[in-house]
């Protein structure tokens, strides 16, 4: 099992829960109105009057088989618009029950 942790920004919600179902994964965790910047590009979401947009943030627990394809799903996703901004990062879960 592996935690998927996706930020990305609040214009891409419903194609990242429609990524979600189109691998069957159902539990989840949603922050919505979070803020951040990117490593290297893209503007800040502070949600502020200078720069207003915000992000969303999910983690799910995700069976190893599906983590693959989810990236890349994702990743097609954050190339289709990318000043948007969309970052996936995956842990290893020692313990889930």
């Amino acid at each position: 099992m592996k935690a998927v942790f996706i930020s990305f920004d609040q214009a891409h919600k419903e194609d990242v829960i429609r990524i979600l179902d189109k691998y069957m994964i159902r539990g989840f965790t949603l922050w919505e109105g979070t803020h951040g910047r990117g490593t290297k590009e893209g503007e800040p979401h502070y949600g502020s009057h200078a720069w207003p947009s915000l992000n969303n943030s999910i983690i799910s627990v995700v069976d190893d088989a599906k983590v693959k394809s989810l990236k890349e799903s994702l990743k097609e996703l954050d190339e289709a618009s990318p000043m948007l901004g969309l970052r996936v990062f995956i842990w290893n879960v020692e313990n889930y029950y």
